[in-house]
């Protein structure tokens, strides 16, 4: 049975950084909302680490529970092939991730729609954060909407299942949410350079290319390994 290797770091990082726009799409108003009522644009860069920082800390948190439950799973592998049904799942999500990110596939949006539930629960807190008045605040905002339905975050949790761990799950949500960081985080000039490389399409296709390539491989070693 093949291992999740450190190369599924690389592959989950790619996609936080590539799905750059579906991220600002999806966080980009609430930053703007967060910086225009922050107490001092001296600060800001403080309040937008802070933010950030809660929101990859809860992807982190959920990717822990996640490599939880699929190490626990594995313990019926006498009963199933439940490692080899993760680790293919967990390729497959690689690939049509990769797919996404090359403007292949868009389908990756319809996920999103699994976390509606669990949201309407969180939503209320949020509100509750607003107007951000020092960064402890800003941190506690992010932890809340780090579970902001998204299918990008979704389809990264289904690596950190199949991880084997909860450390390895928590390691790969990490990967994910520091690639999300400079599309958030970035701001003026260096933001519109960043941009104009995360969304050149030959940039996207290579990278989502290269994302698929690596999930495919993975169900080769899987079938044939």
């Amino acid at each position: 049975m093949p291992a999740m290797s450190d190369t599924n770091f690389i592959a989950v990082f790619l996609v936080g950084l590539l799905g750059g726009t579906h991220c600002v799409g999806m966080c980009g108003g609430i930053v703007a909302a967060v910086s225009m009522q922050l107490p001092g644009q001296g600060a800001q860069p403080v309040y937008h680490l802070a933010y950030n920082s809660g929101r990859v800390l809860s992807y982190a948190l959920a990717g822990a529970l996640a490599g939880a439950i699929g190490a626990g799973a594995f313990f019926l592998d006498s009963v199933l092939p439940v490692q080899q049904i993760l680790y293919g799942l967990a390729n497959v999500m690689l690939v049509l991730l990769g797919l996404y990110l090359a403007g292949l596939w868009s389908a990756v949006s319809q996920i999103e729609r699994l976390g509606g539930l669990l949201w309407k629960q969180l939503q209320p807190w949020s509100k509750r954060l607003l107007p951000v008045r020092h960064p402890a605040q800003a941190l506690a905002l992010g932890m809340v909407w780090g579970w902001l339905p998204c299918g990008l975050v979704y389809s990264a949790l289904i690596s950190a299942l199949a991880s084997g761990s909860a450390l390895s799950g928590s390691a790969t949500m990490l990967a994910f949410g520091l690639g999300t960081l400079p599309n958030l985080l970035a701001m003026g000039f260096f933001a519109r350079q960043l941009q104009t490389v995360t969304r050149n399409p030959w940039v996207r296709r290579t990278a989502g290319l290269l994302v698929a390539g690596y999930g495919a491989w993975g169900l080769a070693r899987l079938l044939f390994g």
